[in-house]
């Protein structure tokens, strides 16, 4: 497992300020690029190339950021965020899943289960070896499958709906937008989520206060991730 380029794609501004702002201050060659992106960031971290884009929030920005860092010849796509907790996992915790689904796809009426697409894989995974080597270096939990929507997740009847329908840990809004794109090209993936809230009722107020107070948190644990993949 040796990679000569590392794609990073964040969404959200307040995950991906104190990732660039921790990779300008280790690393001197890093410098901004241009990208269509709202920020990108270029640096060498232990003779790997990483490019790491600011996709911006939701699915379609997700999977354009992938498939530019897939263009860009990155041979393993990284990502790390805020989650929605669901089952098994607790507030701050962080996560490793080992499979992505789009919650919000439905094709139900045409007799297809929920999620699924027809004639095409619709269940993406993500690379084992980067979740055993993640969970090595960070201690982070292996979870079983995260779901995926172009929705932010904040009732407990959508909570209890994405439990029982897809058994799942987690909620986000860009994971298996990106896991569908490496799906295709063959690239492989993984993503160290941090639960921010409960994909409840309360889920507003505890996510807004992760994200602006406690962004370095989820950056220092995800960098000490990205140095580890470098280094092997």
């Amino acid at each position: 497992m040796s990679y000569k380029k590392i794609g990073v794609i964040v969404a959200d501004k307040d995950e991906y300020r104190p990732f660039a702002e921790s990779a300008r201050d280790v690393y001197r060659n890093a410098h901004e690029i241009s990208t269509p992106f709202a920020s990108a960031i270029e640096f060498t971290c232990g003779g790997a190339e990483v490019i790491a884009v600011h996709c911006g929030i939701g699915k379609v920005n997700a999977a354009s950021g992938a498939m530019y860092l897939a263009d860009h010849g990155c041979e393993v796509i990284l990502n790390f965020g805020l989650s929605g907790g669901l089952d098994g996992v607790s507030f701050g915790e962080f996560v490793i899943p080992r499979r992505f689904l789009e919650h919000d796809f439905d094709f139900t009426g045409l007799g297809y289960k929920p999620c699924e697409k027809p004639e095409q894989e619709y269940i993406y995974n993500a690379d084992e070896r980067l979740v055993k080597l993640f969970n090595s270096l960070c201690g982070a939990k292996i979870t079983d499958t995260a779901v995926c929507g172009d929705r932010f997740v904040s009732s407990a009847a959508d909570r209890e709906f994405l439990i029982k329908t897809f058994s799942a840990s987690s909620c986000d809004m860009e994971t298996a937008a990106i896991a569908s794109v490496c799906h295709i090209t063959g690239i492989p993936f993984v993503s160290i989520r941090r639960i921010s809230d409960g994909a409840d009722d309360t889920a507003i107020e505890t996510y807004r206060n992760m994200n602006k107070n406690d962004g370095a948190t989820l950056s220092d644990t995800f960098m000490m991730c990205l140095e580890g993949v470098t280094n092997v």
